[in-house]
């Protein structure tokens, strides 16, 4: 019997990582525009990527199971 393959879901794909530990990484949200009142410190802290823990990470592998 055939192994049936499931679509990566494109959207998911664009945003979300696994990393080679298998976390999940994402980018910060809020460093497009309106970045003068912000100050260095937290624009420097937005470039980093952030982690998806738990049941949420585990629908997210779901949607890009082969990346």
């Amino acid at each position: 019997m055939a192994k049936i393959k499931v679509k990566t879901n494109k959207g998911a794909a664009k945003r979300f990582k696994v990393t080679a530990s298998g976390k999940v990484s994402r980018n910060r949200s809020g460093k497009s525009h309106l970045n003068v009142k912000k100050s260095r410190k937290r624009k420097r802290r937005l470039i980093s990527p952030a982690y998806i823990e738990g049941t949420a990470a585990k629908r997210i592998k779901k949607l890009i199971p082969y990346l």
